[in-house]
């Protein structure tokens, strides 16, 4: 299937909450030609996950991790591949991290944004069978990012008070966005 063009921040569709999937629908063509193109979508633009809002398409239908390195985050660890369809997340304790995000909708920019640390997901496959699973780490943190495109949300929205918004190219390796943003800045001469 194709690459699909993903939506920028500003679109009013990314805005929109997303429709659960019928049941009818699981296992039809309908769907699973979806799934291939978050799938190659998603792998052209190196997503740590991707939504179906993003390709425009108003379903409740994320892909969660690629299995492989991803040079948008250089340091995270790798996520197996899972499509989820109508997914529920709630957290399984209070603790939270803050760590740095970035969007395919919202290219070029990152900022930390405050996430559950472990979550319960529940969802259905693409062919209907149950899910139910606890994430933890990076694998919460994109589950959490992808469910809010569901629910219409961005990543800048979640930002905490005073917290900017950076234009930055990805950290290089080795080194946090976070680290660079706390690390003192040298002193300009005039």
């Amino acid at each position: 299937m194709p690459v699909r063009p993903v939506l920028l921040r500003g679109d009013p569709r990314l805005r929109r909450p997303a429709q659960p999937v019928p049941t009818g629908r699981l296992g039809q063509e309908s769907l699973l030609g979806l799934v291939r193109d978050l799938l190659d979508t998603q792998a052209a633009r190196s997503g740590a996950g991707i939504a179906a809002p993003q390709i425009g398409e108003p379903w409740r239908v994320v892909v969660v991790g690629s299995g492989a390195f991803n040079p948008r985050y250089p340091l995270a660890p790798l996520i197996p591949r899972q499509v989820l369809v109508n997914p529920r997340c709630t957290p399984l304790e209070q603790a939270t991290d803050l760590e740095e995000e970035g969007c395919l909708s919202v290219p070029d920019l990152r900022a930390p944004v405050r996430r559950w640390r472990r979550v319960l997901c529940e969802a259905i496959t693409p062919e209907g069978q149950a899910l139910s699973q606890a994430m933890e780490g990076f694998a919460a943190r994109v589950l959490q990012h992808e469910i809010d495109h569901l629910d219409g949300v961005l990543f800048p929205d979640r930002l905490e008070d005073g917290t900017p918004l950076l234009a930055l190219e990805p950290p290089a390796v080795g080194r946090s966005l976070l680290a660079m943003v706390e690390e003192p800045r040298p002193a300009q001469g005039r």
